[in-house]
This record gives C-alpha cells, sequence and structure tokens, in this order.
C-alpha cells in the first residue's frame, strides 16, 4: 500500500523512505530555510533596517573640518539612478520651527525601544533638536533647548537674516566618542519674560536626547581691550548682541563657536570661543577687534575650518583694521577686521597666527565690501609645475575677487596684495556660500551666477571655469555637496533658493549634464515648497535631505 503524507505544500512517499531518505531530507532543509527566510524578511523588511551596515556618517558642516563638502562613499545614487524616473521625494519630516542648520546623519544608532536605526538631526529656530529615523522618517525623539518660561529670540530688528524667531540656526557637530552614545553640541539662542537673552551650549545624548556633561552651558566671555562694550579694560560678550550663524567646529576635544551681528548693529566684536567637548568649560578664547568693533564671523553659516596640524581658517565681516603694524606684519592693536585668519590652537590658547588682508581695506570696510560672507575651504596637498608642495586655502566674499592663500605664508597686509594668488572679477555677485572640493576642482556658487568648476593645475586655479550650470542662482546663490563612489559617478547637489526652492543634481564633471531637479516630475511630485536661504543638502546612504520653512524633504531612488 502506497503511504502519503503532505508538509508545506510538497508530496512525501513514504512507502520507499529508506532508499528516498536523502531527497526527503533535501525537501524538509529547504521548507525551514524557506519558512526562515520568510521571517527573516518579514522581521527587516521595514525601511528603518534598510541598512544595516554601516554608511558614512555626516557628523558636522560640508563633511568634513576641510569643508569640502565631499561623501566619497555613496554607492546608491549614481549618473544612471538619479533622473526623473527613478528618483524624487520619498517623504517629508515635519518639525516646528525653520530648519537653517544642515541635518546630519548617523548610522546604526541603538535608540531604546527602537533598535538600531539610521538616524538624522534636524535642529529647528524654534530651539528643538529632532532624531528621525532616515530612511521612513518615523519620529524618535524631539527635546526643546529653551529654559523654563523661556521664548526663542526675536529678531533683534534684523528681519533679512532670520525670520522670525532665532533659536537653534548654526549647524550642530557630533562626536560619537563621548558620553554613553555620543553627543551631539548645539547653540540655543533665547530670552526669558524679563527680556535678558542667553546663549547656551548644549551637549545632547545621541541616543536619547538628555543633557550630557552638566549641561548646558551658558555662554560668558571677556577679553582684554578698550573696544566695543569694554568695562575697566576688557571687552564683554553680550548674548543679545550675537547669532551663532557660521556652524560648529569640533577640532581635537573643543567645541569652536564663532559669533555674528544682528545686521551689523553695534556694539559688536569678533568673538572666537571654544569649549572642552567632555565637560563644556570653556577652554580658550579670542577677540579679533579687541580694540576697536565690527569684524563679526558669519560666512552665510558656513563653518570655521581646520587643517590636519590643528590650526584654524576663517573669514570675518568689516572692522576695525589696525593698519600700522608691529615687526612681525601684524596689527599693533590686535584688530583683524576683514580678514582671512590662520589660529593657532597649540599650547590650549587660541592666538593669530598669520593673516591676509587686502591692500584695499579700508575701502572694503567703508563700503561693506567684506570677505564675511562667504566660506573656507582647506585644500589638499598640492604640487606645482617643479614639484613643490603647496598648502592651501581659499575663500571669497563682497568684493568679487577669490584669494587662494599659501597657509604657510598668507601674505599679511601690504600695498601689493603678498597673496598666493588672487583672481578679481571672477563673479557677477558677492559670494555668500561655501565652495565645494572634488578631484581638482573648486566649485562655487555666487549670487545671481551659475554654479562654476575652477580646475586646479599646478597649484594654480584656473580663472576660466572648466565647466558650468545652465541655470542661475538667486540670492544666496548655492552651497554645493558632492557625492561619488571614490571618483565615480560624482554628483554636485546644489539648492535654488526662491518662492518655490528646487533640488538640482549635476554631473560633476560637466555641470552642463543636470541629471535631476525636483520640478521636473509632474503634477509637482517632488516639488520642495518655499526655500530656505543658506540651505546646504545632505547626502547620506542613499538619500538626499534638503531643510525647509517647515521641515525636511527626503529624497532617494523610488
Amino acid at each position: 500500500m502506497r503511504q502519503s503524507t503532505t508538509m508545506g505544500g510538497w508530496e512525501c512517499n513514504l512507502e520507499n523512505m529508506t532508499t528516498n531518505i536523502t531527497a526527503f531530507r533535501t525537501v524538509v532543509v529547504t521548507v525551514c530555510l524557506l519558512f526562515l527566510m520568510f521571517k527573516l524578511t518579514s522581521c527587516t523588511s521595514s525601511s528603518h533596517i534598510e541598512s544595516i551596515a554601516a554608511s558614512t556618517d555626516v557628523v558636522t558642516f560640508h563633511n568634513d573640518v576641510a569643508r569640502t563638502g565631499q561623501n566619497l562613499s555613496e554607492v546608491k545614487l549614481t549618473h544612471k539612478s538619479v533622473n526623473v524616473q527613478t528618483f524624487g521625494k520619498l517623504g517629508f519630516f515635519t518639525v516646528d520651527g525653520k530648519v537653517d542648520a544642515q541635518p546630519l546623519y548617523l548610522s546604526n544608532v541603538n535608540i531604546p525601544s527602537q533598535g538600531v536605526r539610521q538616524v538624522l538631526y534636524v535642529a529647528t529656530e524654534h530651539a528643538s533638536v529632532y532624531a528621525f529615523d532616515a530612511n521612513d522618517g518615523q519620529y524618535l525623539w524631539q527635546v526643546s533647548l529653551l529654559g523654563a518660561g523661556e521664548t526663542t529670540s526675536d529678531t533683534r530688528g534684523c528681519d533679512e537674516a532670520i525670520n522670525p524667531e532665532i533659536g537653534i540656526t548654526a549647524t550642530p557637530v557630533i562626536d560619537r566618542t563621548l558620553g554613553p552614545n555620543g553627543a551631539i553640541y548645539v547653540v540655543a539662542m533665547s530670552k526669558d519674560t524679563s527680556g535678558k537673552y542667553f546663549q547656551r551650549l548644549h551637549a545632547l545624548d545621541v541616543s536619547t536626547g538628555a543633557e550630557l556633561f552638566g549641561g548646558p552651558k551658558t555662554i560668558t566671555a571677556s577679553y582684554p581691550g578698550n573696544g566695543d562694550n569694554s568695562s575697566a579694560g576688557s571687552v564683554i560678550f553680550d548674548p543679545k548682541q550675537y547669532k551663532e550663524r557660521a556652524a560648529l567646529l569640533l577640532l581635537n576635544g573643543v567645541i569652536y563657536t564663532t559669533w555674528a551681528s544682528h545686521c551689523d548693529q553695534l556694539p559688536y566684536t569678533g568673538w572666537i570661543i571654544g569649549f572642552d567637548a567632555s565637560t563644556l568649560n570653556q577652554s580658550r578664547v579670542l577677540n579679533v577687534t579687541p580694540e576697536g568693533n565690527g569684524g563679526g564671523i558669519s560666512m552665510s553659516r558656513g563653518d570655521p575650518a581646520a587643517d590636519s596640524l590643528g590650526y584654524i581658517y576663517i573669514l570675518n565681516g568689516n572692522g576695525t583694521f589696525d593698519d600700522a603694524l608691529d615687526a612681525n606684519g601684524f596689527p599693533s592693536l590686535g584688530d583683524f577686521g576683514n580678514a582671512f585668519l590662520k589660529l593657532s590652537t597649540q599650547s590650549g590658547s587660541l592666538t593669530v597666527a598669520d593673516y591676509f588682508v587686502m591692500a584695499n581695506v579700508a575701502e572694503e570696510n567703508a563700503s561693506d565690501a567684506d570677505l564675511g560672507s562667504g566660506g573656507v575651504v582647506v585644500l589638499p596637498e598640492l604640487k606645482d609645475s617643479a614639484g613643490k608642495t603647496w598648502n592651501l586655502a581659499v575663500g571669497a566674499g563682497k568684493d568679487l575677487n577669490l584669494y587662494l592663500v599659501n597657509r604657510d605664508s598668507m601674505g599679511k597686509f601690504s600695498p601689493t596684495d603678498a597673496i598666493f594668488q588672487k583672481v578679481t572679477q571672477l563673479f557677477p555677485g558677492r559670494v555668500s556660500s561655501t565652495p565645494a572640493y572634488f578631484n581638482g576642482v573648486i566649485y562655487y556658487g555666487a549670487v545671481g551666477d551659475q554654479i562654476k568648476a575652477f580646475a586646479i593645475n599646478n597649484a594654480q586655479l584656473s580663472t576660466t571655469p572648466a565647466t558650468k550650470t545652465s541655470n542661475l542662482f538667486p540670492y544666496p546663490g548655492a552651497t554645493p555637496s558632492i557625492s561619488a563612489n571614490g571618483t565615480k559617478d560624482a554628483i554636485l547637489w546644489a539648492v535654488e533658493n526662491g518662492y518655490s526652492a528646487v533640488l538640482h543634481a549635476y554631473n560633476a564633471t560637466d555641470l552642463s549634464q543636470e541629471l535631476y531637479n525636483s520640478n521636473q516630475a509632474p503634477f509637482a511630485r517632488d516639488q520642495l515648497g518655499s526655500g530656505n536661504k543658506f540651505i546646504t543638502p545632505t547626502v547620506a546612504n542613499g538619500r538626499v535631505y534638503v531643510g525647509t520653512t517647515y521641515g525636511v524633504t527626503m529624497f532617494g531612488p523610488r
């Protein structure tokens, strides 16, 4: 008699079990494997575990302390995959205020009761920090950085810059090695019911949002000098007169903050204040206009850049410059308004190590044509035609010129502009953005201009763009980001500001080839809505995140 039974849809003949035992075992194993695969798939199909392998973190403005804007480990976004048919808007993360800071990204963060997530951190002008699942937008945690009974700051009579409130403007910075799970550092501005203003430094646990290291730390400072807002021989930091606009810099265990004015409203001076990342205690302070005024550090929400030796580079705004020089060629009173500055962080102090100021600095200061509107990029080592190695940095501001400085000898102040390379009238409008660097090319997006790629050959910048976009970028121009897989599939990402903002993607080696923009899709599928003035796109793990006036829009393969 033939006997049979059914298991999982498979009919098994038991009559000849001895001879067919191998086949039966194969069937059983196959069924078990299929069942196990189904269970694993059902457990991991949620998008928050889409990529459990570590991807490149974005822990600081423009990806690195050199401020190159590069993510060279992006394998999902390619020239073939980024087009209107296969790429577009995937979601929108709603928050409680305007997003002026660049969103940051961490892979594989253990969130209590949520498991391991890829996390996007978003800071708002309503003084909140959010953690979202970076793949599906699921809310993970949110904290307000306002003190009890406090509100965000008003615009301080400077509606043009940050409106309608000032909370968190500067891009935070993350250190994954500190605290129980890693720390995100944020500066928030607020005021109490009596009208007193506060600037505070916070360190938040990246997994929970909890305050770390006894924070927050209320920011106060004084510095020897008799300039604006001085008393008894010291310049005093007045929190209501400043906004932390340029992004935070984390360098060798110190969080550096830099301070801009509200629409050049006096009194103000040029402050750089450093805090120990492990304790939040103030560890160093420098004022670059201590006997005068002005010299604020805005850089259009860019960031101080740093090199591998621990030197910091900034462009500061119009302000007092002492053209009476000491024996070393430095301003005799220590006032460095409208300068390209190199700061030393050695021996636990903060000092001006070198600088460059243009010969017509007085004229530029008088006409508000200063350097301080642009950002700095520290370039990798470059060789000239004779094989000599040069350490260079690049910056530009309101005077339409580009300045390429030798970091080992910047040129100081001289009637001949003793600078490594100065390209005059390179831009049709001011630079209110930070350039990007990739594979021997600098990318600039000036106000009202196309984004242009300038090649570097023999340690000299070409004065003619190698390639440029077909469309113009209105005020404030654009701060581009670069994604690539090594040197392959390089894509330049940039946001066009305006009543209706637009995300653009270009072939970075040929900017005339636009791969995608968010206005291409039918039925307004990918449109961003109203733009943000200085937003920088964040590219991570096959996604592009764009801050807006109401939240963050996520783009990626559809």
